[in-house]
């Protein structure tokens, strides 16, 4: 890494707070023009937080998403501590038990680390998931980067971490995924390299660029609106997201053109 990259690195990392408030005000004055976001069938949604944090941490999100008439529901595993063996069984009996209560496929949310236990889910049981919607979620790294505040709290976790291994879980994370997919980015993320977030674009498969912190992406009003109209894809219709026109929405997003790339 180039000093002038570590540089950066260091800024947004440090910032990350500061900007996630922000992200929050934000929201808070684009509630108005939130009130246009598409809205879908009443299918279920499960949210899933990120490394470190509670189902606290999504409560925002998930009422907004409530709003707009899903039925939402948190994990209810307390801290996300990282792969515990806890985690690895109760996470697909809430999967099935959502399936089973609702008739539905479930599009699963996931914010960072919830994000890639969403794909791993959707490779798992596929006849079970909607489609896939990943925040700021680092699943391309072929290793986590030692010197990120992400890897050093994974480290901290890791005596938690189940030994449970799977072959077919090997690399899963970063396999196509059987279900429409989403990878939210940012390149102003102060926690994982967003590049490491990016997927291989395809039919049912895309990337999308915002501006928002990696700790503000669940307050983002740019990430709300683009959940949102994801969420609103009809059932064997999925399309890739397209920026709004309306109202001056397409200011809240970046020209990036790494969103085409993978």
């Amino acid at each position: 890494m180039s000093p002038a990259s570590a540089r950066r690195r260091g800024v947004l990392a440090a910032t990350e707070p500061a900007r996630a408030a922000a992200s929050a005000g934000a929201l808070a004055a684009a509630l108005p023009l939130l009130a246009f976001a598409p809205r879908g069938d009443r299918h279920p949604v499960l949210v899933l937080p990120g490394l470190g944090a509670t189902d606290v941490s999504t409560g925002t999100l998930r009422r907004w998403l409530r709003g707009l008439g899903y039925p939402v529901v948190g994990w209810e595993l307390g801290r996300n501590r990282g792969p515990t063996q806890e985690v690895l069984d109760e996470l697909p009996k809430l999967l099935t038990r959502l399936h089973a209560q609702h008739g539905s496929p479930v599009s699963i949310v996931g914010q960072s680390l919830g994000g890639i236990y969403a794909r791993r889910l959707a490779l798992r049981a596929p006849t079970q998931v909607r489609q896939v919607i990943s925040l700021g979620s680092p699943f391309g790294a072929s290793r986590p980067d030692p010197d990120s505040a992400a890897a050093q709290l994974y480290e901290r976790y890791r005596p938690q971490h189940s030994t449970q291994r799977r072959s077919s879980s090997r690399g899963g994370s970063r396999r196509p995924l059987p279900v429409p997919s989403t990878s939210v980015y940012s390149r102003w993320d102060g926690v994982v390299d967003w590049r490491a977030c990016l997927q291989r674009p395809g039919p049912t498969s895309e990337n999308v660029a915002v501006r928002a912190s990696h700790l503000g992406m669940g307050l983002d009003p740019a990430v709300l609106w683009v959940i949102a109209d994801r969420l609103a894809q009809p059932v064997d219709a999925w399309r890739p997201f397209r920026r709004p026109t309306r109202f001056g929405l397409g200011v809240l997003f970046p020209d990036d053109d790494a969103s085409g790339t993978g």
